[in-house]
């Protein structure tokens, strides 16, 4: 993964004795002055450097916010980094992403000319709000559009991202593609993201949702379908996904375009249109 070094300059302090530290710099006119710090103020200037030093680094490794909104594993962009295309451009789908199959959850037209395929996170706030956007294309473009949903947790950001796929899999086996989409929007409609749907209403939540109760807690328990997430979230990868919400815009001609962070609706309609032409 990408990553940038931030520079600094630390000041030392010399000790000359037991109890206090001195830092001594000429004037102009060749008198000397002296900065007396106790070893209360020095702990506290050390205490200061010691969190800024762990603060960056960690700062650059936990996530990058994306121009059109979305959490990534990465550094955070320069300035000089482009922002999304304010117009589609179509390209040739990478080969690496996974061709949708039976094995995928599908929303719309299973026959449909385009497919939006989103690598998404359950606890994400973006994939909270980009949730919404790509139902509504996918209805208002019914027959055209469909939608491929995938998991992408990011378990460094939210603990419970990745239970709750798995208990999102254990609704599909007991209620089929409908039991998938059913248990996903109301996971998303209900938490507060950051681990805001706690797991232990999981299983009731299933039960309200009107699937075996029993079976289902038996099937999230067992960990059923924990090497399925994984399995998602390693083809993404390979595909070039780095955060969420992330995907593509796939014709059956093979074009595509990006989608990287949750974009506005009118940006992924303009997706859709050019690939529908």
């Amino acid at each position: 993964m990408p990553h940038t070094s931030h520079a600094h300059e630390d000041a030392h302090d010399s000790p000359h004795d037991s109890h206090s530290s001195h830092s001594s710099t000429p004037s102009p006119q060749g008198a000397t002055i002296s900065l007396t710090l106790s070893p209360a103020k020095l702990f506290f200037v050390g205490f200061l450097f010691g969190a800024l030093a762990m603060a960056i680094p960690t700062a650059i490794f936990a996530t990058k916010v994306f121009t059109g909104g979305g959490l990534k594993i990465g550094n955070f962009p320069s300035a000089n980094e482009p922002t999304a295309p304010s117009a589609p451009q179509p390209q040739a789908a990478p080969e690496a992403v996974k061709p949708v199959s039976a094995d995928d959850h599908i929303w719309g037209d299973k026959n449909a000319k385009v497919t939006i395929v989103e690598y998404s996170d359950m606890e994400c706030p973006f994939c909270k709000r980009f949730h919404p956007t790509v139902a509504r294309i996918t209805d208002e473009y019914k027959g055209k559009v469909n939608w491929a949903y995938r998991h992408f947790p990011l378990t460094q950001l939210h603990k419970n991202a990745q239970k709750e796929a798995e208990a999102s899999e254990c609704a599909a086996e007991l209620g089929g593609n409908d039991g998938f989409w059913k248990y996903l929007n109301t996971v998303f409609e209900r938490t507060a993201s950051n681990d805001g749907f706690p797991l232990e209403n999981l299983v009731p939540l299933a039960k309200e949702l009107g699937f075996d109760e029993n079976k289902f807690k038996s099937c999230l328990d067992n960990g059923k379908y924990a090497e399925k997430v994984q399995k998602d979230s390693n083809e993404g990868q390979a595909a070039g996904i780095q955060g969420t919400p992330g995907g593509f815009v796939i014709a059956k001609n093979g074009q595509s375009a990006v989608i990287e962070g949750a974009i506005p609706y009118e940006q992924l309609k303009g997706y859709v249109d050019q690939l529908l032409k």
